[in-house]
């Protein structure tokens, strides 16, 4: 029973801290190595272990960041951009330590419905973030900017099957966050006896 509320304390801990938020300083490589090493212990139908990860760290975030940046300028429509966002990505991993691009890489077992895959590569990624939780490490799972364009599959050589899940900012911070939910799990469920 001990492990059990070790457990429950990590994932009812876990936050989303946006990476401005973060403090600019390093986390160990080892450390994020052994987080990624978390996600192989995931659900996985027929043992696809569909999960994939594109780790960024030292002066690589940044260069990663100028990229998104300047993929998002080259493929939005001038009604479209605005020199915010253009900002905004140029800059999210100032503050951050390292960036992991999520994958869900589409194996050789085409029976297997893709949805399920999304779903084992999904529970990989909130393996890495319950495990930065228990490291005391700042996490935000990202969707925005380019994430979802065909633009970035092409920047990370990505073959069209597979679908990248998010972007994944690891950090540390100096201020405390409440986790929230807006209603209880009561009214999230329906228990049949």
């Amino acid at each position: 029973m001990h492990d059990y509320f070790n457990l429950k304390t990590i994932i009812e801990a876990r936050r989303t801290v946006k990476p401005p938020f973060m403090n600019g300083k390093k986390i160990p490589d080892e450390q994020v190595l052994e987080l990624v090493s978390l996600a192989n212990w995931a659900p996985t139908h027929g043992l696809t272990e569909p999960w994939r990860f594109i780790i960024y760290a030292g002066m690589q975030v940044s260069r990663f960041c100028q990229d998104h940046a300047k993929l998002y300028e080259q493929n939005t429509s001038s009604e479209k951009f605005t020199q915010d966002k253009y900002d905004k990505l140029a800059h999210m991993g100032d503050q951050a330590s390292h960036i992991i691009i999520a994958i869900m890489h589409r194996g050789q077992l085409p029976a297997i419905p893709q949805l399920e895959e999304i779903a084992a590569a999904s529970c990989a990624v909130q393996n890495i973030l319950l495990g930065a939780t228990a490291m005391e490490i700042a996490s935000y799972w990202g969707s925005g900017g380019m994430a979802y364009h065909p633009a970035m599959k092409e920047y990370l050589a990505l073959p069209l099957e597979d679908l990248i899940l998010g972007i994944l900012y690891l950090g540390y911070t100096d201020q405390a966050f409440k986790a929230r939910r807006n209603t209880s799990i009561e009214d999230k469920f329906t228990f049949i006896k």
